[in-house]
């Protein structure tokens, strides 16, 4: 499994100095589409603990339960870098759907999966589209801080 080895944000963007340009783009266009989502280092969760414990950049905090009682914060938007690529995370729905589906195909992405979707370079993706998105996530989180809690849990 890939690992980044970082203890804190500037470490994180500073591991992979080929694509911290990308990290670095990326966040912005979501700090400035989503500016209710402050961005910070997500550190993981440890092993046997509720949640994954991916490092990642963390967009949003929200706490959520898991069937045993635990719970964990988790960020609204998480981005983490793979080993090919760099994926993000969507913790929101919409109609009642993971929101990213809305925008399968749209984004410019090399990867889509339920909630998240993965791409190489920045400048592969298509920046009105996600500003879009990113938009449509914030808006959402802020008018339902919960809607992920939910979501989490279906």
């Amino acid at each position: 499994m890939f690992q980044v080895h970082a203890h804190d944000l500037e470490s994180y963007l500073s591991f992979d100095p080929e694509r911290r340009e990308d990290l670095e783009r990326l966040s912005a266009l979501i700090r400035e589409a989503a500016p209710n989502l402050r961005r910070y280092f997500h550190k993981g969760t440890p092993a046997g603990k509720a949640g994954m414990r991916m490092k990642m950049i963390g967009h949003g905090k929200f706490s959520y339960s898991i069937q045993s009682g635990e719970s964990t914060s988790w960020p609204v938007i998480g981005v983490a870098l793979q080993r090919h690529y760099i994926s993000v995370y969507m913790s929101v729905t919409k109609d009642r759907r993971p929101i990213v589906q809305s925008y399968r195909g749209t984004l410019g992405e090399s990867r889509m999966g339920r909630n998240n979707f993965s791409f190489e370079r920045f400048g592969d993706l298509n920046s009105e589209v996600l500003f879009k998105l990113c938009r449509d996530v914030g808006k959402v989180f802020l008018k339902d801080p919960q809607n992920p809690v939910r979501y989490m849990q279906s």
